[in-house]
């Protein structure tokens, strides 16, 4: 039986999505608290394997246990006991079944995670291979009379006026599929061929900045890069064409800063409808993997 989760966190307490021995972790905090309940190991798969402090409203992941698991679990009945389970893990009320757990997670960890729905989905499903798109959105505070202590942990406090319609002339140049090796951190074997779809400045509100970006998938660091890169223009300091210069470098450019990754959120994953097409578009980003021309979803 294969089961999806939709997942939401404020990334504030752990570190990152992927399990790291001893250090607190979604993936870590969650797949303890689905072995309590199944009564064995539980693998997650997720469709973005977010860093330390980036947050997810529309989080996906996947795992598969036999259909003669825990019998008294379903679907329907699994977000409540994960609920509940997972405050348990969180508070250290329940100590995790899991090998290199950590001790303790940080104060304020239980209200930071919670599963918002469960369904068995079709074996074809993938929650990182399957998938279409990825959409974040990077929110900016760049006036001090907009500053809110109570959202500080969901968004970047800039220290001066940015302007959006240069950051989006800018922005055009990127879209497309490029290699974006400028804006990512290195990993070996990986490729930085990307196919970026929209990065796009809005100004929302007075004060408030979002930069939403989605592509076929990200490399490591790349959505902060970017958010970086068009923070540069938009306070003048860089233009188009250094913009476009950085891009055809394809290496990493240490000019171009890092956005923190506090003001990162994922907010939502594109699948096929079908069984069908789901499974064609797990074997073909496979098939892309296997070949070195699509790197891991990150």
């Amino acid at each position: 039986m294969r089961i999806r989760l939709d997942i939401r966190y404020d990334g504030t307490p752990f570190h990152g999505w992927a399990v790291q021995p001893g250090l607190p972790t979604v993936q870590g905090a969650l797949q303890s608290a689905l072995a309590v309940i199944f009564r064995q190991p539980v693998e997650l798969t997720v469709a973005g394997r977010t860093d330390a402090g980036v947050h997810a409203t529309e989080q996906v992941a996947h795992f598969t246990v036999p259909d003669s698991a825990n019998h008294t679990v379903s679907p329907e009945t699994l977000v409540l006991r994960l609920g509940a389970v997972l405050r348990a893990v969180l508070s250290r009320n329940l100590a995790s079944p899991v090998e290199d757990a950590p001790s303790a997670y940080p104060q304020g960890a239980v209200d930071a995670l919670v599963v918002t729905a469960a369904r068995v989905v079709p074996e074809s499903f993938d929650a990182r291979f399957s998938a279409l798109a990825r959409h974040y959105v990077y929110r900016i505070v760049d006036d001090v009379a907009a500053r809110n202590p109570l959202t500080r942990n969901c968004c970047w406090w800039y220290p001066t006026s940015l302007d959006p319609a240069a950051m989006n002339a800018s922005a055009t140049v990127l879209l497309g599929e490029h290699d974006f090796a400028a804006f990512c951190k290195p990993r070996d074997g990986a490729t930085t061929i990307r196919n970026l779809q929209q990065l796009e400045t809005l100004r929302i509100e007075p004060g408030i900045i979002e930069i939403r970006v989605c592509a076929d998938a990200f490399c490591h660091s790349m959505v902060r890069s970017l958010v970086g890169a068009l923070t540069e223009v938009g306070r003048v300091k860089r233009d188009t064409a250094w913009l476009a210069g950085a891009l055809a470098a394809k290496a990493r450019i240490p000019e171009i800063p890092v956005a923190p990754a506090l003001g990162l959120t994922l907010t939502g994953v594109d699948y096929p409808r079908s069984a069908a097409e789901l499974l064609a578009r797990q074997q073909t980003t496979r098939a892309r993997r296997d070949c070195g021309c699509q790197p891991k979803h990150d």
